[in-house]
C-alpha cells in the first residue's frame, strides 16, 4: 500500500512538471511574434472559390486554423504560373490575387488588417488580428516594366521574389541555370535586372531570393544596400535539390544581414523523400504495367486512380518529420547564428509536409521542438519572427 503511495506521488509530479512545462510553451509561443512569409491560399484556395474566412476541409489555412497556430503576421504570396490566367497578362493576374486580399480583409475587418510599413505591422500586431502583408512571387508579373514594379508597389507589394522557376529576360531562375542552363541567354542579372534591385531598395521592397539561380543569387546580393529574404528555401547540405541554399550562399546572407526562411515541402526538407519521388516519376510506366498485369485492369482511367493510390502511399511512407524539417533551422544557426533563419513554410502551395506539420495549426510545435532542444527564448523569439521584422524594418520606409 505505501508503495502506491509513493508511486502516485511521482507520477502525479511527473504529470505536474509536464504541464508545468507545456504551460510555459504554451506561453512562449503566444508571447512571440509569430510571421510566416509565404503562404499560397490565395492562388490554391480563395482563387478556387473557397472563403479561408470560414472553416475549410480541405487545403492548410484558414483564419480559424491561423487563431489556433497563433499566427501574427502573414506574407500572403501573390503567384501565377508560367502561362498568364487572364488574356491581358501576368500584371493582371497579380492584381486580381491582391485585390481578393483586400476583399477577404474588408469582409472580415474584427479577423485581419493590412500592413505596408513597418510601424503599422508593430502597431498591429498584438490586437488579436492577423497582419496581412502582400508577396510577390516572380518578377514575370511586372512584365519587364519599371512602371509596373511601381503599380505593384502602391498596391502593397512588400517583397518580390525575382523569378519563379521561370526565368525572365533580366534574371535566371534556380530551375533554369540548374536543369535548362543551355536555353538560357545569360546567367545572373542583366543590366535593367540590377535597375529592378536598386528600384526596389528605393521603394522599400524586398528582394526575395528564393527561387533564383546562383548567379542571380550572387548579382542580386552584390547589387542590394538592404537585408534579403528568402521567403521559402530550406538548405541544400540536408537535401541537395536546386531550390535550396547552399553553405556559401547562406553564409552571403548572413554577411548582408538577410533572413531564410526555411519552407516546409517534404521534398526540400527531405532527400529521401525526394529520390523517391524521382524514382516513382522515372518508373511511373513500367510501374503502371505492372499494377495494371497485377490488378488484371485494362482501363485508362481506373489504372490511373490505382497508380494514384499507390504514389500516395508510396511518398506518404517517407515524409520526413517536423524534427527534420527543424533540423533546417538548426543547420543554419549552427553555421551563421540565430539571427538569418525564419519560418517561410509554403503552405497551400505544396503537395506535401511534413509529419507533424499538417496545417497552420501547427505552429506551436516548432516552438515546443526548438525548447526541446534547448534553445533559448530569445533565440525561439527571433526564429519565429523577429528576424523577418528586422528585415522589414530595414527595408520598409
Amino acid at each position: 500500500m505505501k508503495m502506491n503511495r509513493v508511486s502516485s506521488f511521482w507520477i502525479l509530479f511527473f504529470l505536474g512538471v509536464f504541464d508545468a512545462q507545456s504551460q510555459s510553451v504554451k506561453k512562449l509561443h503566444e508571447n512571440a511574434i509569430l510571421v510566416d512569409t509565404h503562404n499560397d491560399c490565395l492562388t490554391s484556395l480563395t482563387l478556387e472559390g473557397k472563403d479561408i474566412a470560414s472553416k475549410l476541409t480541405v487545403g492548410h489555412s484558414d483564419l480559424y486554423k491561423w487563431g489556433k497556430g497563433g499566427l501574427d503576421v502573414q506574407f500572403f504570396s501573390i503567384w501565377t504560373d508560367k502561362t498568364p490566367r487572364n488574356k491581358e497578362g501576368f500584371y493582371k493576374d497579380a492584381v486580381e490575387e491582391i485585390d481578393s486580399l483586400h476583399h477577404i480583409i474588408l469582409r472580415n475587418p474584427d479577423k485581419m488588417t493590412f500592413a505596408t510599413t513597418y510601424r503599422e505591422v508593430k502597431k498591429r500586431v498584438n490586437k488579436g488580428k492577423l497582419v496581412s502583408l502582400i508577396g510577390v512571387e516572380g518578377g514575370h508579373m511586372i512584365e519587364e516594366d519599371m512602371a509596373k514594379l511601381d503599380s505593384l508597389y502602391s498596391k502593397g507589394m512588400r517583397y518580390l521574389t525575382l523569378t519563379w522557376n521561370n526565368s525572365t529576360s533580366w534574371a535566371s531562375s534556380a530551375m533554369d541555370e540548374t536543369l535548362n542552363p543551355d536555353k538560357l541567354r545569360q546567367k545572373g542579372l542583366t543590366e535593367f535586372g540590377k535597375q529592378i534591385v536598386r528600384r526596389m531598395n528605393e521603394l522599400g521592397v524586398i528582394v526575395d531570393l528564393s527561387h533564383v539561380g546562383e548567379q542571380t543569387f550572387y548579382d542580386a546580393i552584390a547589387e542590394t544596400k538592404k537585408p534579403v529574404l528568402l521567403s521559402h528555401s530550406s538548405v541544400w547540405s540536408i537535401c541537395p535539390v536546386f531550390r535550396n541554399v547552399k553553405d556559401d550562399q547562406i553564409k552571403a546572407v548572413a554577411k548582408n544581414g538577410g533572413v531564410i526562411c526555411i519552407n516546409f515541402y517534404s521534398g526540400f526538407i527531405s532527400k529521401e523523400y525526394d529520390q523517391q519521388q524521382k524514382y516513382l516519376l522515372k518508373k511511373k510506366d513500367s510501374l503502371m504495367q505492372i499494377l495494371s498485369f497485377a490488378a488484371h485492369e485494362e482501363d485508362t482511367m481506373h489504372m490511373k486512380k490505382l497508380w494514384d493510390l499507390y504514389y500516395d502511399s508510396a511518398m506518404n511512407a517517407v515524409r520526413p518529420s517536423l524534427e527534420q524539417m527543424v533540423d533546417h533551422i538548426d543547420y543554419i544557426v549552427k553555421l551563421v547564428g540565430d539571427k538569418y533563419v525564419g519560418i517561410g513554410s509554403d503552405y497551400d502551395g505544396v503537395s506535401s509536409v511534413p509529419v507533424g506539420l499538417e496545417d497552420v495549426t501547427t505552429y506551436p510545435k516548432i516552438t515546443e521542438e526548438l525548447v526541446r532542444r534547448g534553445y533559448s527564448n530569445r533565440s525561439i523569439k527571433k526564429i519565429l519572427g523577429n528576424n523577418v521584422l528586422r528585415v522589414m524594418k530595414a527595408n520598409f520606409k
